[in-house]
């Protein structure tokens, strides 16, 4: 069986890559944490001699989890307290609880998982050890400081003459309650230097401003990789981060990447415990591939469709392996506690 964990309600990618599965006779199921406890049910029973069953229900279905041989980790949200449950304390109580019973169910399906299981997939969203192993493999990278040492800044700002842009130290993107946040790559101005002091706040990543010819967005799919141009000079919207998209204006492209750079992005993932992932880089004039950092759960349906990239069809094949085989993929950096769902 292959699990996929999201919302399907808002997730476009899940959407498809059940259809591709379904057309190649495959039966995934798709369930979103945040149905639990209150839509779905879980019962986990250990027999004397050792025997497990993993069993949810979700209205009239039943799903044997125990038969779950590969697992998208795409995006689900969190649990949500049964809305009988009035107390907020008692509410977050509840939520807290079923988040560390669903990390500990998780890390008992004995599977291939996809990108990895969760407390990996958390961990390798820390930029500070992606910057670490991806300078160890031979990636140049751009010279970086991360502090919240006023003075580290602005000695770091006059060895660049300013030319330096800020991105936030942990993850770019926040959902509180019922607002979501995000923060982009932003170019330091000699106003923001004036405010050196409030950098002693919340640590901060620094960097030279590297010059583009265009970004490359590198999706890795098991042994596949993938890169993209995206062409993000030709229009002042994206000129500092294309995330911030202006698709009508940005050019899009295949690219060929020299064999020893893509060999490199398949060791990064690997070294991170990692089959899938999504690199961004940028290449510079004089034609330096630099590394910005690694995304374990980015996106790359657009991607797919503006370029023809048959990344779909790379991660309907790595799954339907592991439903074959259901081997866990070996993850020997992985580390067993902190990890977030």
């Amino acid at each position: 069986m292959i699990l996929i964990l999201t919302d399907e309600r808002h997730d476009g990618h899940a959407a498809w890559v059940v259809t591709k599965l379904r057309d190649r006779g495959a039966d995934p199921v798709v369930f979103d944490y945040g149905l639990f406890p209150s839509q779905a049910q879980i019962s986990l029973s250990y027999a004397a001699k050792g025997g497990v069953r993993f069993v949810m229900r979700t209205g009239r279905e039943t799903i044997e989890l125990n038969n779950s041989k590969a697992v998208w980790l795409r995006r689900p949200t969190a649990p949500v307290a049964h809305e009988e449950i009035k107390d907020d304390m008692i509410r977050r109580a509840v939520q807290t609880d079923c988040r560390s019973f669903l990390q500990d169910l998780c890390d008992s399906l004995h599977c291939l998982w996809v990108p990895a299981p969760p407390a990996v997939v958390s961990r390798t969203q820390l930029k500070v050890s992606q910057l670490k192993l991806a300078g160890e493999l031979g990636f140049e990278v751009p010279p970086t400081l991360i502090t919240n040492c006023p003075e580290d800044f602005l000695e770091f700002y006059r060895q660049h003459n300013g030319n330096i842009v800020s991105k936030l130290a942990g993850l770019s993107s926040l959902q509180i309650v019922d607002n979501s946040f995000c923060r982009y790559t932003e170019v330091v101005s000699k106003r923001d230097a004036g405010y050196a002091h409030s950098v002693r706040y919340c640590p901060i990543i620094f960097q030279a401003y590297v010059p583009k010819r265009f970004e490359l967005r590198i999706t890795v799919v098991g042994q596949q990789v993938f890169a993209a141009e995206i062409h993000s000079q030709h229009t002042n919207h994206t000129r500092h981060d294309w995330r911030r998209y202006d698709l009508d204006e940005t050019p899009y492209f295949s690219h060929e990447l020299p064999p020893d750079v893509a060999q490199r992005c398949i060791q990064l993932v690997q070294e991170l415990g990692l089959c899938y992932g999504a690199i961004d880089m940028v290449l510079t004039p004089d034609d330096r591939y630099v590394f910005l950092e690694i995304n374990p759960s980015g996106q790359y349906l657009w991607i797919e469709q503006l370029t023809g990239l048959p990344i779909t069809d790379a991660l309907c094949d790595l799954l339907m392996a592991g439903a074959q085989d259901g081997t866990r993929r070996s993850v020997s950096s992985a580390s067993p506690s902190g990890g977030l769902l």
